[in-house]
């Protein structure tokens, strides 16, 4: 499979840089779908998105080729689509240790009465996800 250069636009950077959720779907060994919004951080060239061991985690082990797509706007005009490859980080720096990532998401993990600790602590799997593909 070919990659394409991502070079997202001037609107779709702007919701890859404010958007507080991605979805994330995966496929493990059976093929079965499995869509979650995450929190996500875009570097310019990927996502890195935190999460708690378990299914996602472990479609990912069996099949690191995902999807990932913003809610659309309000009428489902506005559709932004990203085929990807993940990779697992195996010695992550933790969440709470990235200043972009708990920036964007302090008052969310407050809101849920956690601290930045114990977020990372629970969502201590990291995942580079790296696009191939972008519809927009």
């Amino acid at each position: 499979m070919g990659v394409e250069k991502i070079e997202p636009g001037a609107r779709v950077r702007r919701r890859l840089e404010n958007d507080q959720v991605i979805w994330l779907t995966t496929a493990g060994r059976q093929g079965r779908p499995h869509s979650v919004p995450v929190w996500f951080l875009w570097d310019g060239e990927s996502f890195l998105v935190y999460s708690v061991p378990g299914r996602k985690v472990d479609d990912i082990r069996a099949n690191p080729l995902v999807e990932l797509h913003l809610n659309t706007d309000r009428s489902g005009d506005f559709v932004v689509r990203f085929e990807a490859e993940v990779e697992i980080i195996s010695d992550p720096t933790p969440a709470n240790r990235v200043p972009k990532y708990l920036s964007k998401y302090r008052e969310q993990i407050k809101g849920f009465g956690w601290t930045a600790k114990y977020f990372a602590e629970t969502y201590r799997v990291a995942l580079r996800i790296r696009p191939t593909r972008m519809r927009a």
